[in-house]
């Protein structure tokens, strides 16, 4: 049985995913940008709801992962503020103008969610140079790395996840997501050697997770 965190992007399919055996939950809204930082009060009223470990995402926008002062100053408030709700972790990730891994942003928000731990999400995917990344993502802090191999879903990104996998050797978890389905997990966890996954579990192409994709993600 693999581990599954469900991407849930409205506090409907974060109740989905929680009664239909999420492991983890990383909570974003703006499902069409790729996920943003959810409202306030909609993780609070999720903590109180749901006693599996939720990870919130903290991204001011949709777009590139490169943020102006002002937005990194409202991404260290808003993750303070989340902070005191008793979240399990937190999801975020910043690249510099050259797309390399930007260290200093990257450790101050890191430094500012211990003792939670962070998970450095798909800017992963953006960043130049895989191993060189992979170090700059570990000496920051973090303690997984959500990633479809630096390509555009996990299928064409499995030599390089199970690449990630060798070279992390247990530094790090490699959270593996990106086109994931039930229809390829098995596929990509045997070939990547990889134990967490990671997908919004929506099959219609609406905006909520799906009951039985998650089960099937959790079964395979």
């Amino acid at each position: 049985m693999s581990k599954i965190e469900i991407a849930c992007f409205n506090p409907e399919s974060a109740i989905i995913a929680f009664e239909n055996g999420a492991d983890r939950i990383e909570l974003c809204d703006g499902l069409s940008e790729g996920g943003t930082t959810p409202a306030f009060e909609t993780v609070k009223q999720l903590r109180e709801t749901i006693n599996i470990p939720i990870f919130v995402m903290i991204r001011p926008r949709g777009g590139n992962f490169t943020y102006s002062d002002s937005e990194f100053e409202q991404m260290k408030s808003e993750l303070i503020q989340l902070k005191s709700l008793h979240v399990d972790g937190f999801v975020f990730g910043i690249l510099d103008e050259q797309e390399q891994v930007n260290m200093g942003q990257n450790k101050t928000l890191v430094e500012l969610a211990h003792p939670l731990p962070c998970t450095f999400h798909r800017a992963f995917d953006r960043a130049r140079d895989l191993e060189d990344s992979l170090e700059k993502v570990i000496e920051c802090g973090f303690t997984t790395i959500l990633t479809s191999g630096q390509m555009p879903n996990v299928s064409e990104g499995k030599e390089n996840l199970k690449t990630l996998v060798a070279l992390s050797n247990g530094r790090i978890e490699i959270l593996v997501g990106g086109g994931l389905r039930s229809t390829n997990i098995q596929e990509i966890r045997a070939y990547s050697n990889a134990v967490y996954f990671h997908s919004s579990a929506i099959t219609d192409g609406g905006s909520f997770a799906d009951t039985d994709e998650i089960a099937a993600l959790k079964n395979s």
